[in-house]
Protein backbone atom coordinates (compact mmCIF):
# COMPACT_ATOMS: atom_id res chain seq x y z
CA UNK A 1 0.00 0.00 0.00
CA UNK A 2 1.49 3.35 -0.98
CA UNK A 3 2.40 5.90 1.64
CA UNK A 4 0.61 9.21 1.65
CA UNK A 5 2.30 12.57 1.55
CA UNK A 6 1.51 14.83 4.48
CA UNK A 7 0.50 17.82 2.36
CA UNK A 8 -0.08 20.14 5.33
CA UNK A 9 3.44 19.37 6.61
CA UNK A 10 4.89 19.85 3.11
CA UNK A 11 3.12 23.20 2.78
CA UNK A 12 4.41 24.26 6.19
CA UNK A 13 7.95 23.22 5.23
CA UNK A 14 7.53 25.08 1.94
CA UNK A 15 6.46 28.27 3.69
CA UNK A 16 9.30 28.07 6.22
CA UNK A 17 11.87 27.28 3.53
CA UNK A 18 10.55 30.08 1.34
CA UNK A 19 10.84 32.54 4.26
CA UNK A 20 14.48 31.51 4.76
CA UNK A 21 15.23 31.78 1.05
CA UNK A 22 13.58 35.19 0.77
CA UNK A 23 15.42 36.53 3.82
CA UNK A 24 18.78 35.73 2.16
CA UNK A 25 17.70 36.72 -1.35
CA UNK A 26 18.81 40.34 -1.11
CA UNK A 27 19.90 42.37 -4.14
CA UNK A 28 22.38 44.30 -1.95
CA UNK A 29 24.15 41.04 -1.04
CA UNK A 30 23.64 38.81 -4.09
CA UNK A 31 25.80 35.95 -2.77
CA UNK A 32 24.15 35.73 0.66
CA UNK A 33 21.77 32.90 -0.29
CA UNK A 34 24.54 30.88 -1.95
CA UNK A 35 26.82 31.29 1.08
CA UNK A 36 24.01 30.36 3.48
CA UNK A 37 22.96 27.26 1.52
CA UNK A 38 26.59 26.17 1.22
CA UNK A 39 27.02 26.43 4.99
CA UNK A 40 23.77 24.57 5.62
CA UNK A 41 24.83 21.74 3.29
CA UNK A 42 28.11 21.34 5.21
CA UNK A 43 26.35 21.38 8.60
CA UNK A 44 23.68 18.88 7.52
CA UNK A 45 26.27 16.58 5.99
CA UNK A 46 28.15 16.55 9.30
CA UNK A 47 24.97 16.01 11.36
CA UNK A 48 21.75 15.10 9.50
CA UNK A 49 19.98 14.57 12.83
CA UNK A 50 19.84 18.36 13.08
CA UNK A 51 16.91 18.08 10.64
CA UNK A 52 14.70 16.82 13.47
CA UNK A 53 14.54 20.39 14.80
CA UNK A 54 14.86 22.36 11.54
CA UNK A 55 13.53 20.15 8.71
CA UNK A 56 13.02 23.17 6.44
CA UNK A 57 16.81 23.53 6.15
CA UNK A 58 17.08 20.59 3.75
CA UNK A 59 14.92 22.16 1.02
CA UNK A 60 16.81 25.42 1.60
CA UNK A 61 20.16 23.63 1.30
CA UNK A 62 19.11 21.95 -1.96
CA UNK A 63 17.18 24.90 -3.39
CA UNK A 64 18.17 25.58 -7.04
CA UNK A 65 20.40 22.49 -6.99
CA UNK A 66 17.76 19.90 -7.88
CA UNK A 67 16.37 19.52 -11.39
CA UNK A 68 13.08 18.11 -12.60
CA UNK A 69 12.55 17.02 -16.21
CA UNK A 70 9.24 17.74 -17.92
CA UNK A 71 8.17 14.15 -17.34
CA UNK A 72 9.17 14.22 -13.68
CA UNK A 73 7.28 17.49 -13.21
CA UNK A 74 4.17 15.67 -14.41
CA UNK A 75 4.93 12.81 -12.01
CA UNK A 76 5.43 15.14 -9.05
CA UNK A 77 2.28 17.09 -9.92
CA UNK A 78 0.34 13.83 -9.95
CA UNK A 79 1.86 12.54 -6.71
CA UNK A 80 1.08 15.79 -4.91
CA UNK A 81 -2.43 16.05 -6.40
CA UNK A 82 -3.35 12.52 -5.30
CA UNK A 83 -1.35 12.69 -2.07
CA UNK A 84 0.94 9.72 -2.78
CA UNK A 85 4.53 9.51 -1.62
CA UNK A 86 6.63 7.90 -4.33
CA UNK A 87 8.57 4.79 -3.41
CA UNK A 88 12.36 5.03 -3.52
CA UNK A 89 12.73 3.56 -7.02
CA UNK A 90 10.24 6.03 -8.54
CA UNK A 91 11.65 8.89 -6.49
CA UNK A 92 15.27 8.42 -7.50
CA UNK A 93 14.42 8.43 -11.21
CA UNK A 94 12.20 11.51 -10.94
CA UNK A 95 14.83 13.87 -9.65
CA UNK A 96 18.33 14.98 -10.62
CA UNK A 97 20.63 15.98 -7.78
CA UNK A 98 23.78 17.99 -8.25
CA UNK A 99 26.71 15.54 -8.08
CA UNK A 100 28.34 17.60 -5.33
CA UNK A 101 25.19 17.11 -3.19
CA UNK A 102 25.08 13.31 -3.43
CA UNK A 103 26.96 12.76 -0.14
CA UNK A 104 24.41 14.97 1.65
CA UNK A 105 21.49 13.23 -0.09
CA UNK A 106 22.81 9.80 0.90
CA UNK A 107 23.42 10.92 4.50
CA UNK A 108 19.90 12.33 4.77
CA UNK A 109 18.43 9.21 3.17
CA UNK A 110 20.21 7.07 5.76
CA UNK A 111 18.90 9.35 8.53
CA UNK A 112 15.32 9.71 7.26
CA UNK A 113 14.31 8.73 3.71
CA UNK A 114 10.77 10.12 4.11
CA UNK A 115 12.17 13.54 5.03
CA UNK A 116 14.33 13.53 1.90
CA UNK A 117 11.29 12.77 -0.27
CA UNK A 118 9.17 15.40 1.52
CA UNK A 119 11.95 17.95 1.08
CA UNK A 120 12.09 17.24 -2.65
CA UNK A 121 8.31 17.72 -2.82
CA UNK A 122 8.90 21.11 -1.16
CA UNK A 123 11.63 21.94 -3.68
CA UNK A 124 9.29 20.92 -6.51
CA UNK A 125 6.57 23.22 -5.16
CA UNK A 126 9.04 26.09 -4.72
CA UNK A 127 10.47 25.56 -8.21
CA UNK A 128 7.05 25.48 -9.88
CA UNK A 129 5.29 28.28 -7.98
CA UNK A 130 3.13 30.20 -10.41
CA UNK A 131 3.56 27.65 -13.20
CA UNK A 132 0.69 25.70 -14.59
CA UNK A 133 0.81 21.92 -14.49
CA UNK A 134 3.05 20.64 -17.29
CA UNK A 135 0.97 19.35 -20.14
CA UNK A 136 1.72 16.16 -21.99
CA UNK A 137 3.20 16.86 -25.41
CA UNK A 138 3.02 14.77 -28.56
CA UNK A 139 6.72 14.01 -28.08
CA UNK A 140 5.80 12.33 -24.78
CA UNK A 141 2.97 10.24 -26.20
CA UNK A 142 3.27 7.94 -29.20
CA UNK A 143 -0.35 6.77 -29.03
CA UNK A 144 -1.63 9.76 -30.96
CA UNK A 145 0.44 9.20 -34.10
CA UNK A 146 -2.64 8.29 -36.17
CA UNK A 147 -4.45 11.43 -34.99
CA UNK A 148 -1.41 13.53 -35.94
CA UNK A 149 -1.34 11.89 -39.38
CA UNK A 150 -5.05 12.51 -39.88
CA UNK A 151 -4.74 16.14 -38.80
CA UNK A 152 -1.82 16.75 -41.18
CA UNK A 153 -3.74 15.27 -44.14
CA UNK A 154 -6.81 17.36 -43.41
CA UNK A 155 -4.94 20.64 -42.97
CA UNK A 156 -5.82 22.00 -46.40
CA UNK A 157 -9.45 21.00 -45.98
CA UNK A 158 -9.99 23.33 -43.03
CA UNK A 159 -12.88 25.69 -43.49
CA UNK A 160 -11.63 29.17 -44.32
CA UNK A 161 -8.09 27.94 -44.89
CA UNK A 162 -6.20 30.15 -47.28
CA UNK A 163 -2.52 30.40 -47.88
CA UNK A 164 -1.30 32.66 -50.66
CA UNK A 165 1.67 30.33 -51.19
CA UNK A 166 -0.72 27.58 -52.31
CA UNK A 167 -1.49 29.51 -55.48
CA UNK A 168 1.44 30.04 -57.76
CA UNK A 169 1.01 33.14 -59.83
CA UNK A 170 3.51 34.17 -62.43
Amino acid sequence: MPKHLNISRINELKNNANDNIESYNDPDTPNALARFTSQIREILLADPSMLSSVPEYLPVALFDRVKFSSESKRQWSHWIAVNIQPDWDDFKTSIAFNNADLPLVLAVRKYNEDLLIESCAVIFLLATQGESTPQKTNADDDTDEQDDYDNENNADEEEGYYDHYDEETE
